[in-house]
């Protein structure tokens, strides 16, 4: 055995899974069945205030940083960004599915290990996920990043599809994943992602939360978010819904405000929407027993037909739907490995969580794929295993004995520098 194999194999130090994406970060020690914390991925950016920096610096559980040439101040994770503050604008480090406010981003690594792990960087491996199309520069960026500020003793870059697809048991698999930003079909095989294949669209969570947006206000339905409420009064009238408001901040800024609401927006959609087993039809929908949702500010209402046709968007093949953007995806790939890829969809993300997702996608997929063609969906039933379904990927990746020598060492790359990714992480 090297000493590769037992500085990382063993169970005294465990390697730490770091999974990015639009709506947050999963971290946590492989071998464990979900993350250790889910950190949104946004980054609260307020100026110094000097009437309360002394009082939050003597915090022994703070989170924020300081930048003393700026003068600014960073809340990370939900309990500090949710706080109303003055001037405090909500910036997010992805971008297209990758890292791109790379100071931002660090700000998140350095309260992952101080305030989630509470352990120094160099004992624990580092096993990263990425997109499928993430480009060489960030690749390196990244291997540089936590070999040289963190002193990590081993790293390695996994792309999300090919963890997601192993979290299932299968080395062979379409990945349909939709999360926040967009949904994409990555068609993997022999666990390594075929590239030319990979096909994406703008239709996420954000897009749904966009549409109920829309739809909400034009029924004149207050979005009052709850940070603004102090209280509300009971009353039997759904349509009288009283609140007491609380005192604020003065200049709380718009992008915090928008966060703000794009959470309601988000519980409401997750809540309420269904997607209907064949495409919209009204009198189907309408037959189906409405749900109840109600508001923060005390107004409550029964939905109907219309979350059904809010949650359809996500199908919508004039705009490169889920069923569509799967298919499409298959096409592209030779002809020999396609049955085995209609033989294994993998379904991910926060987004498929939506109720009747798989099985719509599966009854578009089955229209779709040729006639003799045998289709299997894989969907975990638990939400948690879904929506970390490539975090759980790289916990098992991680953790089992053959992955041990595949690690990226501090010594292989102080020997050959930030470009040992390109060769050992395909």
């Amino acid at each position: 055995m090297s000493a590769g194999n037992m500085l990382y194999g063993g169970d005294e130090i465990g390697a730490l899974v770091f999974d990015p994406g639009h709506h947050s970060l999963r971290v946590g020690y492989a071998q464990e069945d979900t993350p250790k914390a889910e950190i949104p991925s946004v980054v609260g950016v307020g100026p110094e205030d000097p009437e309360t920096s002394t009082d939050l610096e003597t915090k022994s559980d703070n989170n924020i940083t300081q930048n003393n040439s700026d003068a600014r101040k960073y809340y990370v994770d939900t309990t500090y960004v949710n706080v109303p503050r003055a001037n405090m604008e909500i910036q997010t480090y992805m971008k297209d599915g990758m890292i791109d406010n790379w100071d931002l981003f660090e700000k998140v690594i350095d309260y992952t290990y101080s305030k989630v792990i509470q352990s120094e960087p160099e004992y624990h491996p580092v096993l990263f996920s990425e997109a499928s199309w993430n480009v060489r520069n960030n690749r390196e960026k990244l291997t540089e990043l936590m070999f040289e500020k963190y002193n990590v003793p081993a790293f390695f870059l996994v792309k999300n599809a090919v963890l997601a697809a192993f979290a299932s048991g299968r080395a062979s698999a379409l990945v349909v994943d939709s999360g926040a930003t967009h949904t994409s079909a990555v068609p993997v095989h022999e666990g390594f992602v075929l590239s030319q294949a990979v096909v994406k669209s703008p239709l996420g969570g954000d897009y749904l939360s966009l549409q109920c947006r829309q739809y909400l206000e034009a029924q004149g339905i207050d979005l009052t978010p709850v940070y603004k409420i102090a209280a509300k009064d009971v009353v039997k009238e759904r349509d009288n819904a009283r609140c007491t408001l609380r005192k604020l901040p003065d200049n709380l800024t718009q992008s915090w405000q928008n966060y703000m609401q794009k959470s309601l927006l988000q519980d409401f959609q997750m809540n309420i929407l269904q997607v209907l087993e064949n495409p919209y039809d009204e009198r189907v929908a309408a037959q189906i027993p409405s749900v109840h949702y109600e508001f923060p500010n005390g107004y409550h209402q029964e939905f109907s037909s219309e979350r059904f046709k809010l949650a359809e968007s996500l199908f919508d093949h004039t705009m490169l739907g889920a069923g569509q953007l799967a298919s499409t995806s298959v096409g592209m790939c030779d002809a020999d490995v396609r049955l085995s890829l209609f033989g294994s969809v993998v379904v991910t993300g926060g987004n498929t969580l939506l109720q009747g997702f798989p099985e719509r996608l599966n009854r578009d997929l089955q229209h779709r794929a040729p006639s003799n063609t045998r289709l299997k969906m894989i969907s975990a039933n638990g939400s948690v295993e879904r929506r970390f379904g490539a975090w759980i990927g790289g916990s098992i990746l991680a953790s089992i004995g053959t992955f041990q020598q595949m690690w990226i060492s501090s010594q292989e790359y102080e020997e050959s520098g930030k470009s040992q990714v390109e060769r050992k992480c395909p």
